[in-house]
């Protein structure tokens, strides 16, 4: 079913592609086209020096009619406080948001048991979060990173990253009415 075909509930697209693959400019042109107050939902966290210059980057960069909300952990909250038919979520970024939630806990790499109990858990909310962003009202652009066409990485927690964030983008991408790809700042409609 597609966005047109249910007014009742907003349009949900997810734009994804490599690093610097020009998602995030393509995602906010997006959403201003759209007309709506924008509500850019940011999930980055700044764990280091480089990340807090490159969040500050992007607030520089980004319109300044977008209201932004950092909520790194739970964006669902923000998608119940404030949907509504003229409004437009551009959530930046799901990967980043995977990050901060797998990081919250420690040492459950170690154990085969409370690794799956994570990645279950972690895939339950993906799943969750997506159904309610197709009941908004609100249409939601979320931006996420393919981090899977690379080698496979060398530890753990990477390889865990690795597994989820590309089970999470099948889900999004599953139920979006709309998916975009980014290579070298080059958008193709894929969905």
């Amino acid at each position: 079913m597609t966005a047109a075909s249910n007014k009742s509930r907003g349009k949900l697209v997810l734009v994804t592609g490599g690093a610097r693959s020009g998602k995030s400019t393509f995602a906010e042109k997006y959403a201003s086209s759209s007309g709506k107050k924008v509500i850019y939902i940011a999930t980055a966290t700044a764990w280091d020096e480089e990340m807090q210059e490159r969040i500050r980057a992007h607030r520089e960069n980004r319109p300044a009619d977008f209201i932004t909300i950092e909520e790194p952990f739970s964006p669902h909250l923000v998608f119940t406080r404030e949907d509504g038919k003229n409004n437009f979520f551009l959530l930046d970024c799901l990967t980043l948001l995977l990050n901060n939630l797998i990081l919250k806990e420690e040492g459950f790499l170690e154990d085969s048991a409370r690794k799956a109990a994570k990645y279950t858990e972690l895939l339950s909310y993906i799943i969750e979060l997506s159904a309610q962003m197709r009941r908004l009202a609100a249409d939601v652009l979320v931006v996420t990173n393919e981090v899977g066409s690379g080698i496979v990485p060398a530890n753990p927690l990477a390889r865990f990253y690795r597994d989820l964030a590309g089970k999470a983008n099948q889900i999004l991408a599953g139920d979006a009415d709309e998916v975009w790809l980014l290579v070298s700042g080059i958008e193709l409609r894929l969905k």
